[in-house]
């Protein structure tokens, strides 16, 4: 199934090289999670913070959960600053 994965701020340097700015589509395989393509991609998952999938935010809980054909999967770390 294909899916677009965004990776936002320091988790950028994560995405494949076939990326467009902060975003790649890719194929995965059905029953792919949102966890399973970040581990796939060597996101560190302590540095994950904010899960969205098509715009709806994924509690830490739920990340487990399978995406679906033409989901959108975006991911930012925690932001600190002032």
């Amino acid at each position: 199934m294909r899916v677009t994965f965004k990776l936002y701020a320091s988790l950028a340097e994560h995405l494949p090289a076939t990326a467009d700015g902060h975003q790649a589509v890719l194929e995965v395989p059905d029953d792919t999670t949102p966890v399973q393509l970040l581990e796939h991609h060597g996101v560190p998952l302590a540095q994950v913070h904010l899960v969205l999938v098509n715009g709806v935010f994924v509690p830490p809980g739920e990340r487990e959960q399978p995406l679906s054909e033409g989901d959108e999967l975006a991911v930012w770390p925690a932001v600190a600053g002032g």
